[in-house]
């Protein structure tokens, strides 16, 4: 068996500070085999994502990681109104091409997306937030994309504030990252994925960067399965086996509680779920997704 491995972290960048990890598009294109059809989204997510924006009375989100596009078109298709942004254009294209398949429905003649950058995000799209959205969605371990340049998280807290503009007032944030508290401590991470119904993946290998004592760096191996989607002759199948690596920063959770208060306030009213449960109900979920509710303006 041999292995082809995509190690995207340096290859290039799509804004300062936020470098993209699918410049090369070989890892863009693997990654949507991973994700599978854009349909094939868990049910417990989406009901958990659709239920929340419904019941909150949500209609305009903004989706500040939309790759491909998969959590875009979910909402799009639920009746949602959907801008979509993300700082690589190799995924971009994805969505860009999906659009462009159902321009002819009006939800998909009217989805606006733009490439953009977090650390700039409020200034790039001001003209688009208006008012500000109803929700802003940044899911599927995203925003561990951001790294920490400078070791005190300058550039992640500047990102959340960025976000915070963009809600509107009564609003909400739905944040999410992986146990990474789990998976330092004990160097595993489950290969099963809450938001994928992936029928390709067959396993996912961590390792922690260590930067004077302090883990600074996560890397996670996904290895993938493409025997039932290329012939022999295309370049990323090799023995039917595609790898690829993309680098994290590891959030703790309690670093990543106080960074969303330090953005929103004491007023605003905060919510954790793990894997879309309750953390009552769950003890050592793959993922963590924050509920933000913005403070509503006091007159």
């Amino acid at each position: 068996m041999a292995e082809s491995v995509f190690q995207t972290r340096s290859l290039g960048t799509a804004a300062e500070g936020i470098k993209d990890q699918y410049a090369d598009g070989k890892a863009a294109k693997v990654w949507e085999i991973f994700i599978g059809d854009k349909n094939s989204r868990t049910q417990n997510y989406k009901n958990f994502l659709v239920g929340l924006l419904k019941k909150r009375g949500c209609k305009r989100i903004l989706d500040v990681a939309c790759g491909t596009g998969i959590d875009s078109i979910m909402l799009l298709e639920e009746g949602f109104e959907v801008v979509s942004v993300d700082a690589s254009d190799k995924m971009l294209k994805y969505a860009l091409k999906a659009r462009w398949n159902r321009r002819d429905e009006p939800a998909f003649y009217n989805w606006v997306i733009e490439e953009a950058n977090w650390l700039t995000l409020y200034d790039d799209i001001e003209q688009i937030v208006g008012n500000g959205f109803d929700a802003v969605i940044c899911l599927g371990n995203s925003f561990a994309h951001l790294l920490d340049s400078f070791g005190d998280q300058r550039e992640q807290k500047q990102a959340i504030k960025n976000f915070e503009k963009c809600v509107k007032p009564g609003g909400l944030l739905l944040i999410d990252h992986r146990n990474y508290d789990h998976i330092i401590n004990t160097g595993e991470t489950p290969s099963k994925c809450i938001y994928y119904n992936s029928k390709h993946m067959t396993e996912i290998k961590p390792s922690v960067l260590y930067v004077c004592g302090k883990p600074a760096l996560v890397t996670l191996d996904y290895l993938i399965d493409t025997s039932t989607v290329y012939g022999k002759s295309d370049e990323i199948n090799m023995d039917h086996v595609s790898q690829f690596r993309l680098s994290y920063y590891p959030h703790r959770l309690e670093v990543f509680k106080d960074m969303l208060h330090e953005a929103f306030g004491e007023k605003s009213l905060y919510n954790i779920y793990g894997d879309f449960k309750s953390l009552e109900e769950i003890e050592n979920p793959g993922f963590y997704i924050h509920v933000v509710e913005k403070a509503r303006r006091m007159f």
